[in-house]
């Protein structure tokens, strides 16, 4: 009997701090979740895509919402926030099973995916119109979100950084040849094109 008492200590002690270490371990997987989309926070999905940077067949996409501030000025923050939520679900459904997708701050999104078919043209063509619906929470509300991306493999030895930065002019090249949801889709997919064959000429 004194031996299980002796030992009873040293066990409550031990539970205790199992339950803690769950306890910190979900913190810190909460704190790096974006608390409106659930996706990864900015520094959580950059360690990721680093790691999916290793595959060749690696695609970095970036996503923009249009005219987003005039949605909020307009329908209200709920509106905006509705639109936020199902851009962020809408992502994370069309890139594969292995990838990373985070919000990088206000209503700018990244991923990292592997295009292990090579269908990423038409996939990515497919989520612009995916994107391009209204929300369930604000169905009054029509916009669309520009889509850039590069492959890895076009950008040999080039870092997350840099391929973020090609993503990104390919991204705003679509912005600018967009006049309709027609032309916007046709846009984005030239510019993603055209983006990786400048970036083979060694353009910046």
């Amino acid at each position: 009997m004194s031996t299980l008492m002796d030992a009873l200590p040293a066990l409550v002690l031990g539970t205790a701090w199992s339950v803690h270490t769950v306890w910190m371990v979900r913190r810190l997987r909460t704190a790096r979740r974006d608390p409106l989309t659930g996706l990864w926070t900015r520094d959580a999905s950059t360690s990721r895509a680093r790691r999916l940077l290793r595959d060749r067949r690696a695609v970095v996409l970036l996503a923009d919402m249009d005219h987003f501030k005039q949605v909020n000025d307009t329908y209200g923050h709920a509106a905006g926030g509705a639109l936020l939520a199902a851009t962020a679900a809408r992502l994370a459904h069309a890139v594969n099973h292995g990838s990373t997708v985070g919000r990088l701050g206000g209503d700018e999104f990244a991923a990292v995916f592997i295009d292990r078919d090579h269908t990423a043209p038409e996939r990515l063509d497919t989520l612009a119109r995916v994107l391009a619906r209204p929300a369930d929470g604000a169905p009054q509300v029509h916009t669309a979100v520009s889509l850039g991306w590069v492959r890895a493999v076009d950008h040999t030895g080039e870092e997350l950084s840099g391929l973020l930065r090609r993503a990104d002019e390919a991204m705003y090249a679509a912005k600018r040849s967009s006049s309709s949801v027609r032309q916007a889709r046709i846009g984005r997919l030239l510019a993603s094109v055209a983006g990786r064959r400048a970036g083979r000429r060694g353009a910046a």
